[in-house]
């Protein structure tokens, strides 16, 4: 082909797609403006929170007592069982007293000989038929036979086991038929008014807390938190484990009962925190998320990571900055590239 007709060609196919590419840029919608709505927004300050120290712990009595026998001898009948409220000099378990009765008659018997004998000896020390030292030491055994008498029957006494507390039985550790001995736990009996939380720290944190220190408790069972005070730090670390003992006074024991378990917030000081509030943020499939505002004011999807809830605000970790713009809206729904106007700041900033 001779080169003017090539390039005769050549243009003809220029000229061509520049008209079509014309053609479709007419034909082609403009590109859609960003929509607008009304939102709520926030520009983000780092706030002061409290630095906690969290440990686990349980809700306990501080009047516990183990309940045993005296005496030994078979469990006649044990009154009551676990969750049983009782009250306080209510009989709780009746042993049978063989060996008290035995020890009983044999006092007495003694006493009985030891009776007749100092009758004797003082008649005999009128007659000056004995010596005075005789007579004292006659009538030392006399007094000794009487004591032993009024030990067994106070021996006796002690078949009936009572409760020395108003408070509920949360252990039986003996039944009906087994063998009581002086010292052996029978019973475990609780005043439920006088509950407290129990837990350990490490030694890094006993060595900042203080008695009398404000402490957040909460109660996953009831979904509540509670408040108390610091009542008594034990300043010996268990040597195992190397952590000390606390005990903390709660402010209200309502509904609370001894052996729930306690999550325990130790203020250890404060700190700086990013701040927003609950009804912000996004929730997606698992996913925790918000919307942020660039400068021009259009909104643009961040995934965020959550921490502890202060009252009606949630603390980020993750995925926003002090300086940081966010939007949120109960009547409208937003999307990424929407503009926001109208912006109504809450009352957090």
């Amino acid at each position: 082909m001779k080169p003017q007709r090539m390039a005769a060609a050549w243009l003809f196919i220029s000229s061509s797609v520049a008209l079509a590419a014309c053609s479709a840029n007419e034909t082609q919608p403009a590109k859609e403006a960003h929509p607008s709505v009304t939102a709520q927004t926030l520009t983000l300050h780092a706030s002061d929170v409290p630095e906690y120290y969290i440990t686990s712990g349980v809700i306990s009595s501080d009047h516990r007592v183990v309940i045993s026998s005296r005496i030994s001898g078979y469990i006649r009948s044990l009154l009551v069982r676990e969750g049983d409220r009782v009250k306080k000099n209510q009989i709780l378990v009746r042993v049978d007293p063989v060996n008290a009765k035995q020890s009983l008659a044999q006092a007495r018997a003694d006493f009985t000989d030891a009776s007749t004998n100092l009758e004797r000896y003082r008649e005999l020390l009128a007659e000056q038929a004995v010596s005075r030292q005789q007579f004292d030491k006659v009538r030392l055994r006399f007094k000794v036979a009487r004591s032993r008498v009024t030990q067994a029957e106070n021996q006796l006494r002690y078949a009936e086991i009572t409760s020395p507390v108003n408070g509920i039985v949360v252990h039986k550790a003996m039944n009906t038929g087994d063998m009581a001995k002086p010292g052996t736990p029978i019973l475990t009996v609780e005043d439920p008014s006088q509950l407290l939380v129990e837990t350990d720290v490490s030694g890094k944190a006993a060595s900042v807390l203080q008695p009398g220190d404000m402490v957040d408790i909460s109660i996953p069972a009831l979904h509540q938190m509670r408040t108390g005070h610091i009542r008594q730090l034990v300043n010996a670390a268990d040597p195992l484990s190397h952590q000390f003992h606390i005990k903390i006074s709660l402010d209200s024991t309502h509904n609370l009962r001894a052996g729930m378990f306690a999550e325990v917030k130790f203020r250890m000081g404060m700190r700086h925190a990013i701040l927003i509030p609950a009804s912000a943020v996004i929730h997606r499939s698992g996913l925790n998320g918000i919307y942020v505002v660039d400068k021009r004011g259009v909104i643009h999807y961040r995934q965020i990571r959550m921490g502890p809830k202060h009252e009606d605000r949630i603390e980020v970790v993750a995925g926003l900055y002090a300086g940081n713009r966010i939007a949120w809206s109960t009547g409208h729904s937003l999307r990424t590239n929407m503009i926001i106007q109208n912006t109504n700041t809450p009352i957090h900033e």
